[in-house]
């Protein structure tokens, strides 16, 4: 399949060059800075800070939780919480899931992010999987206690990312993603949300769903649930919310990636040999199918080109622009939009739809963290094949503004560095003129 470089205008997608680098120097000065006399102790509070926001989760007060989750966040955003994650694994995960169970809207999308961030920190495992399967039926349940669209977003997200993280077999993904579908296109007789879901949860849905939907084998879905989901997601696109539409528009992208309307017609077609019933049941099928594609291919076009009117944010209007365009030229002719966004002065690229997709959801669940993550998280690193920079002190690669850092005289590492040169340059002169005692260096230190 063909491929073709383009440059996008996706707020939601790419940060500018600026605001990386400058993300990129503060980290690398915070991880070169580790061994210098008083940073442990800023690691050694925040650590403490940590463990006083879990024990915070205990408290009767639902702002007092709201808050303890609220900080958590951070510091998961800020740095990767390994240490603080071994030793706290369980209790963070049940505090979170009680919040989901007992907490007001906000409480629970703010448990439920805590989760997701919890499950991308620990990466794939017994403990991602147990995530999994601890979560699965509260928050399943959470979906159905009050609607709230934010409440009812963030337990998307959670679910999309555990699932993504801890789910092992196709049948696991699948249920997530029929648990997602069923919101906005409940069966008859479920016990489901039976509201008409706002544009803000369509939106959410379908981002999820599609989401999960780039892990998948295209043979592992049925045909009718495909074709069920393909029609669906075409009705979206002529509704008045862009960002509906926009979703819609990119879950499709996924699905033609994956060749999922030619598998159809290849059914269809081999589909003739039975009795005459069977052909002509068969030959609707095709046509159908046919009838569907068309019908998308015209809609994609007139959204490429779409003048205003439904939706009002302009910086909107002009991703939908560019998502179009590029699913019709990759309709018409088979190319592959290629992105690339910087990461520390390593290039981080796409060359697939579903890569693209992933990329994006991740973003805009880490939202600032994640630079950080996509630096020092393997799990993260190993998804989309990056490899970052590795910014160590002595190292093959130390980028400018550390080598300002260590310049300065007023840096923290600089006077650490003087502190240590002047010692040596001390015992250095003691031992010329005979003063050099064996435990010198024991006593200074």
């Amino acid at each position: 399949m063909g491929k073709r470089k383009t440059q996008r205008n996706n707020a939601a997608m790419l940060d500018s060059d600026d605001d990386n680098s400058s993300v990129s120097s503060s980290s690398t000065m915070r991880s070169a800075g580790m061994s210098v006399s008083g940073t442990e102790e800023v690691e050694l509070n925040k650590d403490s800070l940590l463990d006083e926001a879990v024990d915070n989760l205990y408290e009767k007060r639902g702002s007092t939780r709201e808050k303890a989750l609220a900080s958590i966040i951070e510091a998961f955003n800020s740095n990767l919480q390994h240490e603080f994650v071994e030793k706290k694994f369980a209790t963070l995960l049940h505090r979170c899931l009680n919040s989901i169970k007992k907490g007001s809207s906000k409480e629970i999308s703010l448990a439920s992010h805590t989760i997701g961030l919890l499950a991308l920190t620990i990466g794939p495992g017994d403990k991602a999987r147990e995530i999994l399967e601890e979560s699965i039926t509260p928050v399943s349940q959470a979906f159905k206690s009050g609607y709230v669209s934010s409440k009812i977003a963030s337990l998307l997200e959670c679910l999309a990312i555990i699932t993504f993280v801890g789910g092992i077999e196709p049948e696991e993904t699948e249920k997530s993603m029929q648990i997602m579908w069923q919101l906005v296109h409940p069966k008859l007789g479920s016990n489901v949300i039976t509201v008409k879901p706002s544009a803000v949860v369509i939106t959410a849905v379908v981002s999820a769903w599609s989401f999960l939907l780039t892990t998948m084998d295209r043979w592992s879905l049925s045909p009718k649930l495909w074709l069920e989901s393909i029609t669906y997601l075409s009705s979206l696109l002529d509704k008045d919310d862009r960002s509906v539409r926009i979703a819609a528009g990119e879950a499709l992208e996924v699905i033609f990636e994956m060749g999922s309307l030619e598998k159809f017609a290849t059914e269809a077609e081999g589909s003739n040999n039975g009795s005459v019933s069977e052909g002509n049941k068969s030959k609707e099928g095709l046509l159908h199918i046919q009838g569907l594609r068309a019908k998308i291919l015209n809609q994609v076009r007139d959204l490429s080109v779409e003048a205003g009117g439904k939706g009002s944010a302009k910086k909107d209007l002009n991703y939908q622009r560019s998502l179009f365009k590029d699913v019709l030229e990759f309709l018409e002719d088979g190319y592959c939009p290629e992105t690339s966004m910087k990461i520390g002065g390593e290039s981080l690229q796409t060359s697939t739809w579903s890569q693209l997709i992933q990329l994006n959801f991740f973003r805009r669940f880490l939202g600032g963290g994640f630079t950080k993550h996509m630096q020092e998280n393997e799990f993260l690193q190993d998804v989309f094949g990056f490899t970052p920079k590795r910014n160590l002190v002595g190292g093959e690669h130390v980028s400018n503004n550390l080598k300002r850092m260590y310049k300065s005289p007023n840096s923290v590492i600089n006077k650490a560095r003087t502190q240590h040169l002047n010692k040596q340059r001390m015992l250095s002169e003691r031992k010329n003129i005979g003063h050099f005692a064996v435990n010198v260096g024991d006593e200074d230190s």
